[in-house]
């Protein structure tokens, strides 16, 4: 499955990314601010296809809408 970032550049594992909008993380009260590089990133499956750790929220699933490849 080819999951692609915001601007269609195609992800895979390992690379880097940045996040493109302020999103709410359930559970978390705090937010993921645009801008936050989230380092190391796996690709699972689904609706939320990417899987990272950013430095104050671990465990993240995100999809790949928001996301821009750094």
């Amino acid at each position: 499955m080819d999951v692609r970032d915001s601007n269609g550049n195609l992800l895979s594992d390992g690379d880097s990314v940045t996040v493109i909008k302020d999103l709410k993380v359930k559970g978390s009260s705090v937010p993921l601010k645009r801008g936050t590089v989230i380092k190391n990133i796996r690709i699972g499956s689904g609706d939320e296809a990417v899987e990272g750790n950013s430095d104050k929220i671990k465990g993240l699933r995100l999809k790949p809408e928001y996301l821009k490849k750094v």
